[in-house]
């Protein structure tokens, strides 16, 4: 199978996933079982890819010309791969998961639910191989619309209250500064084509050079940087699936990705380097991450504190391009893998206590670890790579952004880095640690409390495994991105 052919497999697979949704309605487990065809088969096909392109670049390929010059059209490079690696595997998981979290919780509306799932990742796979800006906003919408009816599922006043939060914020940011961000770039590059070392230097200057990356980070909302944040907390009305696609496999992975891919490829590292353009969103994101953390501490609702935690993690990547280095860029392009898997881990985990408990506060846990030993065990896996140890993932991206934030002279934001670790514990671990080490006065008396359906607690336990198994492997992502940072 030809690139192209593959590229248009891996979105037609998610969208026939949509369809079979709508159609199956009726027949549950017809319904469930096409759906993770199409989601292993998309996996097979992004390996294929990967087979045949390895960490090359290849030509663009255009679907539909707009105008002359641009046109929805896509193309392979290592970053997008990675993240349509990430993303089509991850979906498996997820739809597993959401298949086990559904049925055990009883929740309505099944058919509904895994059609918007999959139009969100027919969003995602257009997103990871866009070969330019304006194909990858096009789909960078879709996203948001496909995942409001997710966040709005239960129908609740609360859900319906969070979903309008979440569409008012992404698409007021997408189209009130994105777009014009985008406009202004093809005004004065004349191209919105991704291009190794950017298409601005040379054609824009001075002040206007800061301004317009400040129209980008605050215009990709899905990055979820301070102050356009507040949609990821009001979305965690949603079921724990939803929670774990908007953080792990989709929503705000898209808005990093996307913030990569105009640091790298719009605006360049070098220009940015050599204006210190940058320099703003180095310390904003500073900002957001330790903000983050304080607040994640406050929290006694698990996913709210998760929630937090996802903005705080988010800014690290948004440090990594603002750094303007190739180990940041580097750091933050592997964080997206790191946390990404850490993450997925931790919200499912908390799923799994809702089932098995319907238990959503930290303090309500305590003892609950001896009798869900399976959950938390992977609870603490998870938490230990988004804190950074070793021998787990996310140590590594960690790494990366602290040598990244040393070759810019930055030892401000060393420091940031690893107070923000201190704070990951403080936030993770004593969920893990009442459920383990405290005694519980109600739950442990509960004879029917035990582990959740197997298909709730097995893929956090899978995950769990693969964020030690990433700890062996980063060198070889980090050896699959190094094309992002060589020189033009």
């Amino acid at each position: 199978m030809d690139t192209f052919s593959a590229i248009l497999l891996s979105m037609l697979l998610p969208a026939a996933a949509v369809i079979s949704n709508l159609i199956f309605r009726n027949n549950p487990n017809l319904r469930d079982g096409l759906t993770l065809g199409a989601a292993v088969a998309t996996f097979l096909v992004v390996l294929n890819i990967l087979n045949n392109v390895g960490n090359t670049t290849t030509d663009t390929f255009t679907l539909i010309e707009v105008m002359p010059g641009l046109g929805i059209a896509f193309h392979v490079e290592p970053l997008g791969l990675m993240f349509a690696i990430l993303a089509s595997g991850l979906w498996i998981v997820t739809h597993i998961y959401g298949i086990g979290y559904m049925r055990g919780n009883n929740e309505e509306n099944h058919a509904r639910f895994f059609a918007c799932f999959s139009f969100a990742i027919f969003a995602v796979m257009g997103i990871a191989f866009a070969a330019n800006m304006f194909t990858l906003f096009l789909f960078y919408e879709v996203l948001t619309l496909s995942t409001y009816p997710l966040v709005a599922h239960k129908g609740t006043l609360a859900a319906v209250k969070g979903a309008r939060t979440y569409l008012g914020i992404l698409i007021g940011t997408s189209i009130g500064l994105q777009l014009v961000a985008i406009i202004w770039t093809y005004a004065v590059a004349g191209t919105l084509d991704f291009t190794r070392g950017g298409v601005l230097e040379g054609m824009i200057a001075g002040p206007a050079v800061a301004i317009l990356l400040g129209l980008y980070a605050f215009g990709i909302g899905k990055a979820a940087l301070m102050p356009f944040h507040r949609w990821l907390p009001a979305a965690m009305v949603a079921p724990t699936p939803v929670s774990a696609l908007l953080h792990a496999v989709a929503v705000v992975k898209a808005g990093v990705f996307t913030m990569l891919k105009v640091g790298i490829y719009i605006f360049g590292i070098d220009f940015l380097a050599t204006t210190g353009a940058s320099i703003w969103l180095m310390w904003l994101a500073a900002f957001s991450i330790i903000a983050s953390s304080v607040i994640a501490l406050t929290k006694d609702n698990l996913k709210a504190r998760l929630a937090y935690s996802t903005i705080s993690q988010l800014s690290y990547i948004t440090l990594g391009i603002a750094l303007a280095t190739s180990m940041g860029i580097l750091g933050g392009s592997l964080h997206v893998v790191m946390h990404a898997m850490g993450k997925i881990t931790l919200f499912m985990c908390a799923g799994s206590i809702y089932v098995a408990t319907h238990k959503t506060d930290i303090s309500q846990m305590t003892g609950l670890g001896r009798i869900m030993p399976i959950t938390f065990g992977a609870f603490l896996i998870g938490a230990l790579s988004i804190i950074g140890l070793p021998p787990l993932g996310g140590s590594w991206s960690k790494w990366l952004l602290i040598i990244g934030a040393a070759d810019a002279s930055q030892l401000v934001m060393v420091g940031i880095l690893l107070i923000s670790s201190l704070l990951n514990v403080a936030y993770l671990l004593p969920l893990v640690a009442k459920g383990f080490f405290l005694q519980g006065h109600d739950q442990t008396e509960q004879p029917n409390v035990a582990e959740s359906p197997l298909l709730v607690w097995a893929p956090p336990a899978f995950t769990a495994l693969g964020c030690i198994v990433l700890f062996f492997y980063a060198g070889h992502i980090q050896a699959f991105l190094m094309p992002i940072v060589a020189a033009p």
